[in-house]
Protein backbone atom coordinates (compact mmCIF):
# COMPACT_ATOMS: atom_id res chain seq x y z
CA UNK A 1 0.00 0.00 0.00
CA UNK A 2 1.71 3.22 -1.10
CA UNK A 3 1.30 6.51 0.71
CA UNK A 4 -0.81 9.15 -0.91
CA UNK A 5 1.16 12.43 -1.02
CA UNK A 6 -2.08 14.33 -0.46
CA UNK A 7 -3.14 12.10 2.43
CA UNK A 8 -4.76 13.63 5.46
CA UNK A 9 -4.17 12.21 8.89
CA UNK A 10 -5.89 8.88 9.43
CA UNK A 11 -9.32 8.99 10.99
CA UNK A 12 -9.91 5.66 12.73
CA UNK A 13 -13.33 4.14 12.31
CA UNK A 14 -14.35 6.85 9.97
CA UNK A 15 -16.88 7.71 7.34
CA UNK A 16 -17.25 11.92 8.36
CA UNK A 17 -20.22 14.03 7.64
CA UNK A 18 -21.86 13.87 4.29
CA UNK A 19 -25.47 13.27 3.78
CA UNK A 20 -28.54 14.87 5.26
CA UNK A 21 -29.90 12.97 8.26
CA UNK A 22 -33.41 11.68 7.94
CA UNK A 23 -34.31 13.00 11.36
CA UNK A 24 -34.00 16.65 10.42
CA UNK A 25 -35.32 18.70 7.55
CA UNK A 26 -32.00 19.98 6.25
CA UNK A 27 -28.24 19.72 6.36
CA UNK A 28 -26.35 21.85 8.87
CA UNK A 29 -23.28 23.21 7.14
CA UNK A 30 -20.93 24.46 9.83
CA UNK A 31 -18.43 27.14 8.86
CA UNK A 32 -19.83 27.26 5.33
CA UNK A 33 -21.65 30.54 5.77
CA UNK A 34 -18.78 32.49 7.26
CA UNK A 35 -15.05 32.91 7.28
CA UNK A 36 -12.98 30.63 9.46
CA UNK A 37 -11.46 33.74 10.95
CA UNK A 38 -14.83 34.77 12.40
CA UNK A 39 -14.86 34.96 16.19
CA UNK A 40 -11.84 32.74 16.83
CA UNK A 41 -11.22 31.81 20.44
CA UNK A 42 -7.90 32.21 22.17
CA UNK A 43 -7.31 28.49 21.77
CA UNK A 44 -7.73 28.66 17.99
CA UNK A 45 -11.28 27.33 17.98
CA UNK A 46 -13.96 28.72 15.72
CA UNK A 47 -17.44 28.57 17.19
CA UNK A 48 -20.07 27.50 14.72
CA UNK A 49 -22.59 29.78 16.45
CA UNK A 50 -20.62 32.80 15.28
CA UNK A 51 -20.50 31.51 11.73
CA UNK A 52 -24.00 30.14 11.25
CA UNK A 53 -26.17 31.50 14.08
CA UNK A 54 -29.51 30.81 12.39
CA UNK A 55 -28.78 27.16 11.63
CA UNK A 56 -27.13 26.62 14.99
CA UNK A 57 -30.14 28.06 16.78
CA UNK A 58 -32.46 25.75 14.87
CA UNK A 59 -30.48 22.72 16.00
CA UNK A 60 -30.43 23.19 19.72
CA UNK A 61 -27.69 25.67 20.61
CA UNK A 62 -29.80 28.77 21.16
CA UNK A 63 -33.32 27.43 20.97
CA UNK A 64 -35.85 28.70 23.45
CA UNK A 65 -36.22 26.58 26.55
CA UNK A 66 -33.51 25.01 28.68
CA UNK A 67 -31.91 21.67 27.78
CA UNK A 68 -31.18 19.17 30.52
CA UNK A 69 -27.62 17.79 30.32
CA UNK A 70 -27.52 14.01 30.54
CA UNK A 71 -24.43 12.26 31.91
CA UNK A 72 -22.51 10.28 29.34
CA UNK A 73 -21.93 6.85 30.93
CA UNK A 74 -18.28 6.79 29.92
CA UNK A 75 -15.81 8.24 27.46
CA UNK A 76 -15.72 4.90 25.66
CA UNK A 77 -17.09 5.24 22.15
CA UNK A 78 -17.53 9.00 22.32
CA UNK A 79 -14.47 9.83 20.24
CA UNK A 80 -13.56 8.95 16.68
CA UNK A 81 -10.27 10.31 15.40
CA UNK A 82 -10.70 14.05 14.98
CA UNK A 83 -14.31 14.05 16.25
CA UNK A 84 -15.36 14.11 19.90
CA UNK A 85 -18.81 14.03 21.51
CA UNK A 86 -18.99 16.82 24.08
CA UNK A 87 -22.46 16.36 25.55
CA UNK A 88 -25.91 14.81 25.42
CA UNK A 89 -29.01 16.91 26.15
CA UNK A 90 -32.73 16.32 26.63
CA UNK A 91 -35.20 19.03 25.63
CA UNK A 92 -38.59 19.52 27.23
CA UNK A 93 -41.75 20.07 25.21
CA UNK A 94 -42.09 23.56 23.81
CA UNK A 95 -38.35 24.07 23.54
CA UNK A 96 -38.70 24.99 19.87
CA UNK A 97 -35.51 23.17 18.89
CA UNK A 98 -37.29 20.44 16.93
CA UNK A 99 -35.55 17.55 18.70
CA UNK A 100 -36.13 15.81 22.03
CA UNK A 101 -32.46 14.88 22.32
CA UNK A 102 -29.36 16.51 20.91
CA UNK A 103 -25.66 15.82 21.06
CA UNK A 104 -22.83 18.31 20.95
CA UNK A 105 -19.63 17.42 19.13
CA UNK A 106 -16.34 18.95 18.06
CA UNK A 107 -14.39 18.39 14.86
CA UNK A 108 -10.66 19.15 15.06
CA UNK A 109 -8.60 19.06 11.88
CA UNK A 110 -5.28 17.58 12.97
CA UNK A 111 -4.06 17.32 9.38
CA UNK A 112 -2.14 19.77 7.23
CA UNK A 113 -4.86 20.60 4.69
CA UNK A 114 -8.27 22.21 4.98
CA UNK A 115 -10.77 19.36 4.96
CA UNK A 116 -14.53 18.80 4.69
CA UNK A 117 -15.96 16.27 7.16
CA UNK A 118 -18.98 13.99 7.37
CA UNK A 119 -19.79 12.71 10.87
CA UNK A 120 -22.25 9.96 11.79
CA UNK A 121 -23.41 9.77 15.42
CA UNK A 122 -25.26 6.86 16.95
CA UNK A 123 -27.83 7.51 19.69
CA UNK A 124 -27.98 4.57 22.11
CA UNK A 125 -30.64 3.29 24.48
CA UNK A 126 -29.97 2.43 28.11
CA UNK A 127 -29.50 -1.20 27.03
CA UNK A 128 -26.82 -0.20 24.52
CA UNK A 129 -28.86 -0.77 21.36
CA UNK A 130 -28.93 1.83 18.58
CA UNK A 131 -32.02 4.07 18.63
CA UNK A 132 -31.05 5.92 15.45
CA UNK A 133 -28.18 7.36 13.43
CA UNK A 134 -27.70 11.04 12.62
CA UNK A 135 -25.32 12.33 9.97
CA UNK A 136 -23.88 15.84 9.85
CA UNK A 137 -21.86 17.56 7.11
CA UNK A 138 -19.22 19.94 8.38
CA UNK A 139 -17.92 22.38 5.82
CA UNK A 140 -14.16 22.80 5.39
CA UNK A 141 -12.15 23.09 8.61
CA UNK A 142 -8.67 24.58 8.47
CA UNK A 143 -5.59 22.77 9.80
CA UNK A 144 -5.41 22.96 13.57
CA UNK A 145 -8.89 24.47 13.87
CA UNK A 146 -11.86 23.15 15.82
CA UNK A 147 -15.53 23.59 14.90
CA UNK A 148 -18.43 22.77 17.21
CA UNK A 149 -21.73 21.32 16.06
CA UNK A 150 -24.95 19.69 17.22
CA UNK A 151 -27.01 16.76 16.02
CA UNK A 152 -30.66 16.39 17.04
CA UNK A 153 -32.83 13.30 17.39
CA UNK A 154 -36.59 13.73 16.98
CA UNK A 155 -39.12 11.95 19.16
CA UNK A 156 -40.60 10.17 16.16
CA UNK A 157 -37.34 8.38 15.38
CA UNK A 158 -37.17 5.06 17.18
CA UNK A 159 -37.67 4.92 20.93
CA UNK A 160 -36.28 8.40 21.54
CA UNK A 161 -37.55 8.37 25.11
CA UNK A 162 -34.89 5.79 25.98
CA UNK A 163 -31.81 7.67 24.73
CA UNK A 164 -28.99 7.30 27.26
CA UNK A 165 -25.75 7.68 25.31
CA UNK A 166 -24.27 8.79 22.01
CA UNK A 167 -21.13 7.75 20.16
CA UNK A 168 -19.17 8.62 17.03
CA UNK A 169 -19.87 5.84 14.56
CA UNK A 170 -18.15 7.01 11.41
CA UNK A 171 -15.98 9.89 10.21
CA UNK A 172 -15.07 10.70 6.62
CA UNK A 173 -12.95 13.60 5.41
CA UNK A 174 -11.76 14.85 2.04
CA UNK A 175 -9.43 17.71 1.09
CA UNK A 176 -11.50 20.86 0.72
CA UNK A 177 -10.25 21.52 -2.80
CA UNK A 178 -11.36 18.01 -3.84
CA UNK A 179 -14.77 17.95 -2.16
CA UNK A 180 -17.61 16.78 -4.39
CA UNK A 181 -20.77 18.82 -4.87
CA UNK A 182 -24.12 18.27 -6.56
CA UNK A 183 -25.27 21.88 -6.43
CA UNK A 184 -24.35 25.27 -5.03
CA UNK A 185 -21.65 27.61 -6.36
CA UNK A 186 -19.99 26.32 -9.50
CA UNK A 187 -16.41 25.13 -8.81
CA UNK A 188 -13.46 26.60 -10.69
CA UNK A 189 -13.48 23.45 -12.83
CA UNK A 190 -16.87 24.47 -14.25
CA UNK A 191 -18.51 21.16 -13.29
CA UNK A 192 -20.22 19.54 -10.31
CA UNK A 193 -19.08 15.93 -9.86
CA UNK A 194 -20.64 13.65 -7.26
CA UNK A 195 -21.63 10.06 -6.47
CA UNK A 196 -25.20 8.98 -5.74
CA UNK A 197 -26.30 6.72 -2.89
CA UNK A 198 -26.11 3.65 -5.08
CA UNK A 199 -27.93 0.36 -4.72
CA UNK A 200 -27.16 -3.16 -3.57
CA UNK A 201 -28.64 -6.63 -3.96
CA UNK A 202 -27.20 -9.97 -2.84
CA UNK A 203 -23.58 -8.86 -2.93
CA UNK A 204 -23.82 -6.74 -6.08
CA UNK A 205 -23.09 -3.04 -5.63
CA UNK A 206 -23.78 -0.22 -8.07
CA UNK A 207 -23.00 3.48 -7.60
CA UNK A 208 -23.55 6.21 -10.17
CA UNK A 209 -21.08 9.01 -10.87
CA UNK A 210 -22.69 12.23 -12.09
CA UNK A 211 -21.15 15.28 -13.76
CA UNK A 212 -23.06 18.52 -14.39
CA UNK A 213 -21.74 21.34 -16.55
CA UNK A 214 -22.40 24.37 -14.34
CA UNK A 215 -20.05 26.60 -16.31
CA UNK A 216 -20.56 28.86 -19.30
CA UNK A 217 -18.77 26.82 -21.96
CA UNK A 218 -19.27 23.37 -23.48
CA UNK A 219 -17.58 20.56 -21.54
CA UNK A 220 -16.17 17.60 -23.49
CA UNK A 221 -15.78 14.03 -22.27
CA UNK A 222 -14.55 10.98 -24.15
CA UNK A 223 -14.06 7.59 -22.57
CA UNK A 224 -13.72 6.48 -18.97
CA UNK A 225 -12.97 8.52 -15.87
CA UNK A 226 -9.66 7.83 -14.18
CA UNK A 227 -9.99 6.47 -10.64
CA UNK A 228 -7.72 6.09 -7.63
CA UNK A 229 -9.02 4.04 -4.69
CA UNK A 230 -8.12 5.19 -1.18
CA UNK A 231 -8.46 3.44 2.18
CA UNK A 232 -9.57 4.95 5.49
CA UNK A 233 -6.10 6.44 5.97
CA UNK A 234 -6.29 8.11 2.54
CA UNK A 235 -3.57 5.79 1.22
CA UNK A 236 -3.77 4.28 -2.27
CA UNK A 237 -5.29 0.81 -2.42
CA UNK A 238 -3.22 -1.63 -4.44
CA UNK A 239 -4.21 -4.98 -5.93
CA UNK A 240 -7.60 -3.95 -7.35
CA UNK A 241 -8.09 -4.05 -11.12
CA UNK A 242 -10.16 -1.19 -12.49
CA UNK A 243 -11.95 -2.58 -15.55
CA UNK A 244 -13.25 -0.64 -18.54
CA UNK A 245 -16.98 -1.37 -18.54
CA UNK A 246 -19.12 -3.28 -16.07
CA UNK A 247 -19.78 -6.42 -18.14
CA UNK A 248 -17.32 -8.49 -16.12
CA UNK A 249 -19.21 -7.59 -12.94
CA UNK A 250 -22.83 -8.00 -14.04
CA UNK A 251 -25.22 -7.24 -16.88
CA UNK A 252 -28.08 -4.80 -16.74
CA UNK A 253 -26.47 -2.36 -14.32
CA UNK A 254 -25.43 0.31 -16.82
CA UNK A 255 -21.93 1.25 -17.90
CA UNK A 256 -21.71 -1.40 -20.63
CA UNK A 257 -21.71 0.79 -23.74
CA UNK A 258 -18.66 1.63 -25.85
CA UNK A 259 -17.02 5.01 -25.24
CA UNK A 260 -18.35 7.86 -27.34
CA UNK A 261 -17.53 11.57 -27.34
CA UNK A 262 -19.88 13.58 -25.13
CA UNK A 263 -20.27 17.33 -25.37
CA UNK A 264 -22.23 18.93 -22.54
CA UNK A 265 -23.73 22.35 -23.00
CA UNK A 266 -24.07 24.51 -19.88
CA UNK A 267 -26.75 22.94 -17.69
CA UNK A 268 -26.40 19.45 -19.21
CA UNK A 269 -25.13 16.36 -17.41
CA UNK A 270 -23.34 13.06 -17.94
CA UNK A 271 -23.23 9.91 -15.87
CA UNK A 272 -21.40 6.64 -15.55
CA UNK A 273 -21.48 3.59 -13.28
CA UNK A 274 -19.21 1.90 -10.77
CA UNK A 275 -20.06 -1.76 -10.18
CA UNK A 276 -18.50 -4.40 -7.95
CA UNK A 277 -19.27 -7.44 -5.83
CA UNK A 278 -18.37 -7.78 -2.18
CA UNK A 279 -17.85 -11.54 -2.33
CA UNK A 280 -15.38 -12.75 0.30
CA UNK A 281 -13.51 -16.03 -0.08
CA UNK A 282 -9.82 -16.50 0.72
CA UNK A 283 -7.66 -13.52 1.54
CA UNK A 284 -8.10 -10.15 3.19
CA UNK A 285 -11.26 -8.19 2.27
CA UNK A 286 -10.55 -4.81 0.68
CA UNK A 287 -12.47 -1.69 1.71
CA UNK A 288 -11.91 1.62 -0.07
CA UNK A 289 -14.20 4.34 1.32
CA UNK A 290 -12.79 7.04 -0.94
CA UNK A 291 -12.37 7.30 -4.71
CA UNK A 292 -10.48 10.14 -6.40
CA UNK A 293 -12.02 10.83 -9.80
CA UNK A 294 -10.51 12.60 -12.79
CA UNK A 295 -13.37 13.16 -15.22
CA UNK A 296 -10.92 13.39 -18.13
CA UNK A 297 -7.19 13.86 -18.68
CA UNK A 298 -6.05 17.16 -17.20
CA UNK A 299 -9.19 17.63 -15.07
CA UNK A 300 -8.97 18.48 -11.39
CA UNK A 301 -9.54 15.45 -9.15
CA UNK A 302 -12.69 15.18 -7.05
CA UNK A 303 -12.93 12.80 -4.10
CA UNK A 304 -16.21 10.95 -3.61
CA UNK A 305 -17.11 8.53 -0.80
CA UNK A 306 -18.90 5.48 -2.28
CA UNK A 307 -17.71 3.12 0.50
CA UNK A 308 -16.38 0.37 -1.78
CA UNK A 309 -16.58 -2.96 0.06
CA UNK A 310 -14.78 -5.02 -2.55
CA UNK A 311 -14.46 -8.23 -0.54
CA UNK A 312 -11.72 -10.40 -2.03
CA UNK A 313 -12.85 -10.00 -5.65
CA UNK A 314 -10.03 -7.62 -6.56
CA UNK A 315 -11.90 -5.79 -9.30
CA UNK A 316 -14.08 -2.77 -9.94
CA UNK A 317 -15.96 -2.05 -13.17
CA UNK A 318 -16.36 1.51 -14.43
CA UNK A 319 -18.48 2.53 -17.40
CA UNK A 320 -17.75 5.16 -20.02
CA UNK A 321 -19.30 8.62 -19.70
CA UNK A 322 -22.67 9.02 -21.41
CA UNK A 323 -25.01 11.99 -21.60
CA UNK A 324 -27.73 11.88 -18.92
CA UNK A 325 -30.83 12.66 -20.96
CA UNK A 326 -33.03 12.43 -17.86
CA UNK A 327 -31.21 15.21 -16.02
CA UNK A 328 -33.11 18.39 -15.26
CA UNK A 329 -31.23 21.27 -13.73
CA UNK A 330 -33.98 22.06 -11.24
CA UNK A 331 -34.54 18.47 -10.16
CA UNK A 332 -31.21 16.69 -10.60
CA UNK A 333 -30.65 13.24 -12.02
CA UNK A 334 -33.44 10.71 -11.86
CA UNK A 335 -33.16 7.94 -9.25
CA UNK A 336 -31.18 4.87 -10.26
CA UNK A 337 -33.20 1.69 -10.96
CA UNK A 338 -33.14 -1.13 -8.46
CA UNK A 339 -30.21 -3.48 -8.93
CA UNK A 340 -31.05 -7.02 -10.02
CA UNK A 341 -28.15 -9.41 -9.27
Amino acid sequence: MSANPRALRALPGAPAVSAVPAVLAGVLLLAACGSQSAAPGGDGRVRAEALCPSEFAQNGSRASGTPTPLPLPSADGTTGGDVKVTGLYAWGSGSGCGADFSAGFEVTNSGTEKAAYTVTLGFLSSSGTIVDHVERTVAPVGPGRTVKGTAGLGASMGDASDVANVKVEKVRSVPADEASSASGPCPASGVHLYADKGDAAMGLRVVGLHLVNCGTRPYRLDGYPKLELLDEDHDSVDGVRILDGTDAISTGVGGTGSPRPVVLKPGEAAQTTLAWRNTTTFGEPVNAPYVRVWAKPGARPVTVVPELDLGTTGKLGVGAWAKDESFRGDAGATPRPTVVP
